[in-house]
């Protein structure tokens, strides 16, 4: 039944279209809508409005929704707070404090001391109720305080089995890789052991480090499993605590392990990672260095065969075996006309740079001008011919004892170029023990690897889904940032799948643009006196795009009433 109904607000009455129904056989209001003050009710009677906006507001709301939908579907502040509960005198849950922060990472990445000023500009104050003071990021740091390591480690398995059952994620084939990320943390600092100076993938080998090992599945690339570690320890060192991680988590999702198959590359290997694998019984496509298998390698063109001419044209392979990494396993060999171009440019490139650099210092040398010595002129040329196959193709001469003698010569050994072309270029060595799998399901396997790292290009990115800034300096802290940051990557990459299931193939930045642009715009009503505005919130149109990605991930329920 429905009615209307005034609540009085200091010296002003405000009317609400209620709907009244028996619950457990008592009458409650099930629903009420806000209808506005007695001059607004009028105005909207007679077909205009409560006088003229006095001004506006546009806060962000689309992107925001989305990822708070998806938040609350996972149950992360749930999961969280059975872990670690509320402590006293918190403003809000930890749970609360770990959704906010992902919700931040995937959105609009920022540090906690500008948190509170970003989150103003959006309608996440309107739909959670957080007061001001709950954002302070001193609350942040309180609740980060709260998750030690084996608290992350309950939290993420959690989650991670409840993704599976929530979406129905494949387990089959999971792909491990690592990276490292660059930190802005003082040399000086010893609080952060974690942080260390080593091998820099984004190559800042002026800043600390930060490693990740990320376990992905093959379909969607939806992170299961992460494992921080300190950033001068090299990414084969890694793999043990991985695995073991790994196959603890799948025998609690499914029972066993035969159905698993683990992916990753050259990377990884080692005798000793190598016989973990093979003693936890689980499935392996992983690859071998083409230049440590030359009589492979030296097979002739003759014995190749097309993989599947209509999922890989062009690429062939030959199904064989090989011994490595003390076992004798299925090897696929293959040969990809496209990888042999590329890597044939790319020499040509670096060849023409090396003989530039050689060219200056063989000018230099003939004006006798120098003052290096022999030793100091000979590591030059080493560095210039330094990069890959470089060495195999420039033969460099260099002559004369004292600076003043000194000369250089070089040429290209062609007949090394063609030995390159001929045996080396464009192959690989897929390395498994999936036996009755057809060669285009290994190389599926093998090329899955590009998931996980599209998720590391994807949290290197400062702008959306990003792994910084990075503004903590402690251990603990800093592990709990690579949590949450793993788990926006999740959020990110879960809401692309659900949109591609849609047949909205859409990327992450274009997904969260799109829905960025859905934007709820406040219009504030004042009658001249001394009260605050009254404000009408509405949403801004939507194009079809945007209203089938709304309704995919349920936004309405964020929407504003009035």
């Amino acid at each position: 039944m429905a009615s209307i109904v005034g609540k009085r607000q200091g010296n002003q009455t405000y009317y609400y279209l209620v709907e009244s129904a028996r619950v457990d056989g008592k009458p409650r209001i099930v629903s009420q809508q806000y209808l506005g003050s007695a001059a607004e009710v009028m105005a909207k009677l007679a077909g205009g409005a409560a006088g003229e906006p006095v001004r506006t507001q546009h806060k962000k709301f689309g992107d925001l929704a989305a990822v708070w939908a998806m938040l609350q579907r996972l149950d992360v502040g749930g999961v969280v707070d059975a872990v670690v509960p509320r402590y006293a005198n918190a403003a809000a849950s930890v749970g609360t404090y770990i959704c906010l922060a992902t919700a931040n990472r995937v959105v609009d990445p920022c540090s906690k001391l500008a948190f509170a000023d970003w989150w103003a500009g959006t309608a996440g104050p309107r739909f959670t109720r957080l007061s001001g003071a709950a954002l302070d990021h001193r609350r942040f740091w309180d609740a980060m305080d709260r998750l030690d390591e084996n608290s992350l480690k309950t939290i993420e398995a959690q989650l991670g089995r409840r993704m599976v059952a929530e979406f129905g994620l494949d387990l089959s084939g999971l792909v491990l890789d690592m990276t490292n990320f660059a930190t802005y943390i003082d040399t000086g600092n010893e609080k952060a052991p974690i942080a260390q100076r080593g091998k820099a993938k984004q190559k800042r080998t002026d800043l600390r480090l930060v490693g990740l090992a990320l376990v992905v599945t093959r379909e969607g690339g939806i992170p299961l499993l992460s494992h921080a570690y300190a950033g001068d320890r090299p990414d084969v060192t890694q793999f043990a605590t991985v695995v073991a991680d790994l196959v603890a988590r799948y025998r609690q999702v499914t029972g066993g392990v035969e159905t698993l198959t683990m992916v990753y590359d050259a990377g990884q290997n080692s005798a000793d990672n190598h016989a973990l694998v093979e003693d936890a019984g689980v499935g392996f496509v992983g690859s071998l260095p083409p230049s440590d298998h030359a009589a492979l390698l030296a097979l002739p063109a003759s014995r190749y065969t097309p993989v599947d001419a209509e999922r890989y044209p062009g690429l062939t392979c030959v199904d064989t075996q090989v011994t490595a990494l003390g076992v004798t396993r299925r090897a696929v060999l293959t040969h990809s006309p496209t990888l042999h171009a590329k890597q044939s440019r790319g020499l040509d490139q670096t060849l023409a740079k090396a003989r530039r650099r050689l060219t200056v210092l063989q000018a230099s040398l003939v004006r006798g001008k120098t003052r290096r010595g022999r030793d100091a002129v000979q590591a030059e040329i080493t560095t210039i011919c330094k990069p890959r196959w470089v060495h195999q193709v420039l033969t460099v001469t260099l002559t004369g004892d004292t600076p003043a003698e000194l000369r250089l010569t070089f040429r290209t050994d062609t007949r090394a170029r063609t030995k390159l072309e001929s045996t080396l270029f464009g192959k690989r060595i897929l390395f498994t023990n999936r036996d009755q799998w057809p060669a285009a399901d290994v190389v599926a396997a093998y090329r899955s690897q590009n998931q996980v790292e599209a998720g590391f290009r994807q949290l290197k990115n400062p702008h959306v889904v990003s792994f910084g800034p990075m503004h903590h300096w402690t251990d603990s802290k800093i592990r709990v940032h690579v949590f949450y940051c793993v788990l926006a990557l999740t959020t990110a990459h879960l809401m692309r799948r659900e949109a591609e299931h849609a047949g909205l193939h859409l990327s992450v930045p274009e997904l969260l643009a799109t829905l960025a642009g859905i934007e709820e715009t406040v219009l504030l009503y004042h009658d001249g006196g001394k009260g605050r505005p009254r404000a009408q919130r509405i949403l801004t149109d939507t194009n079809p795009t945007q209203q089938r990605l709304g309704d995919l991930f349920g936004i309405d329920r964020y929407a504003p009433t009035r």
